[in-house]
């Protein structure tokens, strides 16, 4: 099991630990924000993951699954279609596309916007966020912000969309409808259409938000004065008891 955090940049290390306790061979990666890292999503090589890879087969996983949350579930997508070696991904509030950067690259600049990946040393083609956009009061909900950058650079959405098709892996793609930090429900319906159905699984809960949480995880720290979430406790706990149960599937560890 590869362990994917999103952009809080954390190391999920017991969410890695409770699948290696079921028996896996499990890894929790850091992606960028590390020692000879980017200090923010800024054309992080998806070279990075296929390293994590690397290290679980040869620890001797015999099936390699990845968990990705949010941004983290961009990263696994993007994973799964240049490495045949992974069999599953669960993506948790995924994106259909590939979005600019969030913090600075190894350059240290935020800007011009750059993407959040690159391949093989090239950028992997982005959507750019709509610079009139202007960050509400808190609690931010960012949901609006991907909303209107689809719409003013419709144009660059084709190019930048996740081709999960050529991936081999199975896909589970888990969105809660009252996501308020970006409309991962649409994301997901977006993905299941690319994939044509085929090795696609989209679990849903409508009234969950952005953070689910895995039965016997803590919650998730109260930023709810920073950021708008959406969802409850109790939905993103109802949600996040489906995805667990279709990760240890795919993991075969049922």
């Amino acid at each position: 099991m590869l362990v994917v955090a999103g952009s809080s940049g954390r190391v999920d290390v017991v969410r890695a630990q409770r699948f290696a306790q079921l028996g896996a061979v499990a890894l929790a990666q850091q992606w960028f924000g590390g020692s000879g890292q980017a200090s923010g999503i800024c054309e992080i090589p998806v070279e990075e993951f296929v390293r994590g890879v690397d290290l679980l087969v040869e620890a001797g996983a015999s099936r390699v699954v990845v968990v990705g949350v949010s941004r983290g579930a961009e990263g696994a997508l993007h994973l799964a279609v240049v490495d045949d070696r992974v069999d599953g991904v669960v993506a948790l509030s995924p994106s259909s596309v590939s979005w600019a950067n969030v913090g600075p690259g190894l350059d240290g600049q935020m800007t011009p916007a750059r993407s959040s990946w690159s391949w093989c040393g090239e950028p992997i083609p982005f959507v750019p966020y709509d610079p009139a956009w202007v960050d509400p009061d808190p609690p931010v909900s960012y949901r609006a912000l991907y909303e209107s950058s689809l719409v003013v650079f419709a144009e660059r959405v084709g190019v930048a969309s996740i081709p999960i098709e050529r991936a081999r892996a199975e896909i589970v793609a888990v969105a809660g409808g009252d996501d308020q930090m970006w409309p991962s429900l649409l994301f997901a319906q977006q993905l299941e259409a690319r994939r044509g159905g085929v090795g696609f699984e989209l679990i849903v809960g409508k009234d969950a938000g952005h953070r689910i949480t895995f039965p016997g995880e803590a919650a998730a720290p109260d930023r709810a004065a920073v950021y708008a979430y959406g969802g409850s406790q109790a939905a993103d706990d109802a949600l996040g008891g489906v995805a667990w149960r279709a990760a240890l599937r795919l993991a075969h560890l049922d």
